[in-house]
């Protein structure tokens, strides 16, 4: 077994000590996003490349070996870790690795499990015989953020907190809103003091956390949080029109394509468009709601005669990006209303929105998002980022302290921060200055990365 340390002393941190098995694609973005956050952070990884790629890149130990090994468990420390997050790309090495850890130390265990079968009620192992606290599915999740951007057509992004009582919507802004050129302190007048606050743009590539003398200008990607009952009339006040979807069109029939369609096929018609002959006659047996067209999805004509151009929707989630990318851009040049991409290299996301995109989604950043809501609700209510948008979205619950004490406009509230939304008593309301924190209340916070500090500070 070889050890890799980080580049860097690592500091004495206050938070949990967590074990990361694998560092492939969301292994590593889980490994970035815990060593960015401070968390004493080893990962295992048996591919000698990748512990490289990690060793250097990330501020965490990097052990070389396999992530189900009982030795190297042991070796790497695994019965003093709080959390041990098994995200190979092997199903079965992610639940040997978690019954495993159990034995030698108990930690909190969460799986990346990819296969429906291994964690579907009626498996012959429960998820505590496996040895497992909690099982991620990428393809799920990713299925479930698609549909919440079908369910809501004109949204680039959908968040949830609070059971949906909380949503925090991303809308993209166009020339002719009737929010743009006023000072965002001038919209609650406006607009009757609406139950919303924008809470983060991003312009230019670059993030925003705004105040009441900002002011909007078209081309701004717009982020609000928004009661359940109010996300539709924020959408309509952007001067976006509802789309109602009643055709979509999917390309792509691997696990994401088939949970949305089988999400979606008691609402609306859907067809299947898959390349591999043997997956298409698998689909349409699993999806008899359903229909599924073989073919190649790269091949315009064909997917013309089978009437892309007449979709209210169109969602592409093969497993090349590439392919994602320009089928969706095809079917945005046809007019086709809504149109989502499944996006996975990370350096993408960021120029998605220029050359034209209405909406991505990345597996990776959708499980790690997923995994860190999992291990920061051992310590706070919510978790929540954002792809593509430097922006935490936390939700503490307030203890009497320094953030009980004083008006919201009186605290010493960091300029990259502002609290969005507060639930008291079941009800969401939107603080305004002269607003004083309670303790018990949930507090919804959105903070860029350098002012997290600061903000947990306040609430401690």
């Amino acid at each position: 077994m070889n050890t890799h340390y980080a580049r860097e002393a690592r500091g004495t941190s206050t938070y949990m000590q967590i074990l990361v098995l694998g560092a492939g694609d969301i292994g590593f973005q889980l490994g970035k996003r815990l060593s960015q956050e401070k968390y004493d952070t080893t990962i295992i990884e048996s591919d000698p490349a990748k512990v490289k790629r990690a060793s250097e890149q990330l501020d965490a130990i990097v052990v070389e070996g396999h992530a189900a090994s009982h030795k190297v468990l042991e070796d790497a420390g695994v019965a003093e870790k709080d959390i041990v997050a098994a995200m190979t790309n092997d199903d079965e090495v992610n639940l040997l690795a978690c019954m495993i850890a159990k034995k030698l130390g108990n930690p909190t265990t969460i799986a990346r499990v990819r296969n429906p079968e291994l964690t579907e009620p009626g498996f012959a192992l429960s998820h505590e015989e496996m040895g497992v606290d909690y099982v991620i599915h990428p393809e799920q999740e990713t299925a479930k953020a698609i549909v919440r951007l079908i369910q809501q057509a004109t949204a680039t992004d959908v968040i949830e907190l609070e059971d949906g009582k909380i949503q925090i919507v991303g809308v993209r802004l166009e020339m002719g809103s009737p929010l743009l050129r006023k000072p965002l302190s001038q919209l609650s007048v406006e607009f009757g003091d609406p139950p919303m606050r924008v809470v983060a743009i991003n312009r230019n590539q670059r993030t925003l956390i705004p105040r009441g003398d900002n002011e909007l200008v078209p081309g701004d990607h717009v982020f609000a949080v928004c009661g359940t009952d109010f996300v539709q009339k924020f959408i309509e006040l952007t001067g976006k029109r509802n789309i109602e979807i009643q055709d979509m069109m999917i390309l792509g029939g691997g696990l994401v394509g088939q949970f949305v369609a089988k999400k979606l096929s008691n609402r609306m018609n859907i067809k299947i468009v898959e390349s591999n002959v043997g997956k298409s006659e698998q689909i349409a047996n699993l999806l008899p709601n359903t229909l599924v067209i073989q073919g190649d999805g790269t091949d315009i004509d064909l997917m013309a005669v089978e009437g892309l151009q007449d979709m209210d929707a169109f969602v592409a989630v093969t497993g090349d990006d590439e392919t994602n990318i320009i089928s969706t851009l095809v079917a945005k040049h046809l007019k086709v209303p809504r149109t989502i991409a499944l996006v996975n290299t990370l350096e993408y996301l960021p120029i998605t929105p220029t050359i034209g995109m209405d909406a991505v989604v990345s597996k990776q950043l959708l499980t790690v998002n997923a995994v860190n809501r999992f291990i920061q609700h051992q310590q706070i209510a919510a978790y929540a980022t954002i792809p593509g948008i430097e922006v935490h979205i936390i939700e503490y619950i307030a203890k009497k302290g320094k953030i009980t004490r004083k008006p919201i406009k009186e605290l010493r509230f960091p300029s990259d921060a502002i609290v969005g939304a507060i639930m008291r008593d079941d009800k969401m309301t939107v603080p305004k200055g002269d607003t004083t924190i309670q303790p018990g209340d949930r507090v919804v916070v959105f903070t860029t990365p350098k002012s997290l500090v600061e903000v947990e500070k306040l609430f401690k």
